[in-house]
């Protein structure tokens, strides 16, 4: 554990990934603690910052501090009056059960994600989180050639919009609300991180297919690269407390909610920062396929 400050602690959650950070409000941070925030983050890819009084209001203004907003997500609804928040909540199907990457299927997804805990269930209900740029290091030099010359299809058709079992209640009017707009986009299986320059799998839930492949090939290569992400040794699981405030590096991780707390409540806030266009190990970037995603996200 080391001390920044009197009051800031910052602890790592585990050697690749992940950092806790304590002693800090989020309603009144100045210019040298977002900078230090920024830093932490570009570090350890996942901040989990304990006991917040944050509102809608205050969660986006924390945002804000690391670029401008998105609205809520390309398809799904905003909570009422709040165009850039987005209710991640049980009760109407928020249960992102399996790895992915925040809105991978448009052309600049976030950069950023902020995601703020207002019901908990007494048990289970955590986040799991991977570091991406571990998982392509950790690639035998052959797998990353590969990897390297490949770009993949995302679609908010596949199969994270999926639920478990078409029978849940509701599960087919959220499809339909979740898939009223079709995006496909073509990103680079490695991506090039703007700020460090980390080399990452750019994969998770909504890659469908690989460009240049079939579709045997796709799934295996996709589940393949997909294994070293999750490894355990590349992930944290994030247990949630009253007030904590998560935030993530959106460019090189993913995440995944475990549906392991029953029918309980659990409501967490989501607030993502606009991102730039992916750009691969060649120098190319990424670029649509179908779907106009203007209206959700400015380019960074």
């Amino acid at each position: 554990m080391t001390a920044l400050r009197t009051e800031l602690t910052v602890r790592k959650v585990t050697s690749r990934l992940g950092a806790e950070v304590t002693g800090i409000d989020l309603n009144s941070l100045d210019d040298d603690t977002t900078t230090l925030l920024q830093d932490l983050l570009a570090e350890h890819k996942v901040l989990g910052i304990r006991g917040q009084q944050l509102d809608d209001d205050g969660q986006q203004r924390f945002a804000e501090r690391f670029g401008q907003l998105t609205t809520a997500h390309p398809t799904v609804p905003s909570i009422e009056g709040k165009p850039n928040v987005l209710a991640v909540d049980s009760a109407d199907g928020g249960r992102a059960n399996q790895w992915h990457t925040d809105v991978t299927f448009v052309l600049a997804p976030p950069k950023i994600t902020t995601l703020r805990a207002i019901v908990l269930p007494p048990y289970g209900g955590n986040t799991l989180f991977a570091n991406t740029g571990a998982a392509y290091r950790d690639l035998p030099e052959p797998l990353r050639k590969l990897a390297d010359s490949l770009y993949a299809i995302h679609a908010n058709d596949y199969d994270y919009a999926v639920p478990a079992t078409l029978a849940q209640a509701g599960a087919q009017e959220r499809r339909a609300i979740f898939t009223a707009q079709k995006f496909r986009t073509a990103h680079p299986v490695v991506r090039v991180h703007p700020v460090t320059g980390e080399r990452s799998l750019f994969i998770g839930g909504f890659a469908s297919r690989l460009v240049e492949l079939g579709g045997t090939e796709s799934r295996d290569l996709l589940r393949l690269f997909q294994e070293y992400v999750t490894r355990p040794e590349n992930t944290i699981r994030w247990q949630w407390r009253e007030g904590d405030v998560v935030v993530w590096d959106n460019r090189i991780t993913q995440h995944y909610a475990p549906d392991d707390y029953d029918d309980l409540p659990r409501r967490l806030n989501r607030v993502t920062v606009a991102g730039d266009v992916p750009v691969g190990v060649d120098g190319k970037q990424s670029y649509a396929i179908e779907g106009d995603a203007s209206a959700y996200t400015a380019v960074a």
